[in-house]
């Protein structure tokens, strides 16, 4: 069975905002590696739209050694989008979610193949309420954002968490690795 990742940057007061926060190229790096390592991205529609940035990126490099990976990455990885809003995608990496996100995940973890990455805020919240994710990889850093979307105001049930391991960057951003219970 496919383990599906939550992955998520956060500010030290708890909200995901892409614009407070200031990735350098060892963050860069490991997203990178971690998308390589996947075989599918799973994203809602807002994020989706966010990550299209990399797409052109990709397209028409910039110079910047690891943004220009990273973009590569993002563009290569197959994604799969949940919305309401959007009937088809200009990427041709990406595809509409044919079915709910209950469904289209527990169809898609029996599916042959490597890692499932999750990475918009909202898909994160949906899948730890079915409990249906097996790690969460959380990159704090050290920015005080002051107000953004708050990474857990809509979980419904208290979970424990067992922290696997940690890694600092030199940025000072550090990234908690959880596992969730019973899921090794």
């Amino acid at each position: 069975m496919r383990k599906v990742i939550a992955a998520i940057n956060m500010t030290l007061d708890g909200f995901c905002d892409h614009t407070a926060v200031d990735p350098d190229a060892e963050v860069h790096d490991y997203y990178r590696d971690l998308i390589k390592s996947a075989d599918l991205a799973l994203y809602g529609r807002i994020t989706y739209q966010l990550m299209e940035y990399w797409k052109d990126l990709a397209a028409n490099p910039s110079g910047e050694k690891s943004m220009d990976e990273f973009a590569v990455a993002m563009d290569n990885i197959p994604k799969v989008v949940f919305t309401r809003t959007l009937h088809d995608t200009d990427w041709n990496s990406a595809r509409i979610a044919k079915q709910d996100l209950k469904t289209e995940i527990l169809e898609l973890r029996q599916q042959p193949g490597g890692d499932i990455l999750v990475g918009s805020r909202s898909l994160i919240i949906s899948l730890i309420n079915l409990s249906l994710i097996d790690e969460f990889q959380i990159m704090i850093h050290p920015v005080i954002a002051g107000g953004g979307l708050p990474l857990m105001d809509q979980i419904k049930d208290r979970t424990m968490l067992k922290l696997a391991k940690t890694k600092t960057f030199n940025s000072g951003a550090t990234l908690l690795f959880y596992q969730f219970p019973g899921k090794q």
